[in-house]
């Protein structure tokens, strides 16, 4: 309880500053302290504003609904300071996204959820994809294009990384499947942290986490609507 109060205490005084350049490393950290705190994943608590931080900061902004900056700006650091502020991991599944048992993919959120067939959340995450490609509207998980649904190990068109656990939902090669791998060195071409912004794009398809793209994998093993909104 103390530590928390210490954190809102900081971030109250820090949404006085001028500018976020012009803030102590102290309260850098103590604002990357309150974004793990909830579930925004900042890295490393070392006081530098990079890419990680930001990308924790656009994964708030995106669960507050605001516009998506990447900045600690004076709203947002007032709103990370308020005893109410919301996770980052945990969201409620966007209205007019369909009913029964689905997939919910939200483009303004970077987020996903494998919603049950009595409105339960079973599990939801961040993820990367591209809505120059990939427009809003129904689809289901399925065979398009004389292609397979599901291919545990698939392979990028130019044949050089690998997509785990690749499951197709539109045509004709948009899927979701893990960020995809390195086949020279196994190793993902981006971090994980990157999940939940627009700090990176995919070429269509929906970019999980590991441990996401197993839940997606397990639950399309049947026919699966995909709403995206």
């Amino acid at each position: 309880m103390h530590r928390a109060i210490a954190f809102l205490a900081a971030l109250l005084l820090a949404s006085t500053a001028p500018s976020p350049a012009s803030a102590a490393p102290d309260w850098v950290v103590t604002a990357q302290q309150r974004l793990n705190h909830l579930g925004c994943h900042a890295g490393p608590a070392d006081g530098e504003v990079g890419q990680w931080t930001r990308s924790a900061v656009i994964r708030f902004q995106s669960r507050e609904g605001v516009r998506q900056s990447g900045h600690l700006d004076a709203r947002t650091r007032q709103r990370l300071a308020d005893e109410d502020a919301p996770r980052c991991d945990v969201r409620p599944v966007p209205g007019h996204s369909g009913s029964g048992r689905r997939i919910v993919v939200s483009q303004h959120q970077n987020w996903v959820w494998l919603v049950g067939p009595k409105g339960g959340v079973a599990d939801q995450g961040p993820m990367v994809d591209n809505p120059s490609v990939l427009h809003r509207g129904s689809y289901g998980v399925g065979s398009y294009c004389g292609r397979a649904a599901r291919i545990k190990l698939n392979q990028s068109t130019g044949g050089d990384v690998w997509l785990d656990d690749f499951v197709r939902f539109a045509p004709c090669g948009i899927g979701f499947h893990r960020i995809p791998r390195s086949k020279a060195t196994g190793r993902q071409i981006h971090a994980d942290w990157l999940l939940g912004t627009n700090l990176a794009s995919s070429h269509g398809c929906i970019r999980l986490s590991r441990e996401l793209s197993k839940r997606v994998w397990d639950f399309t093993t049947r026919r699966t609507p995909v709403r995206v909104v």
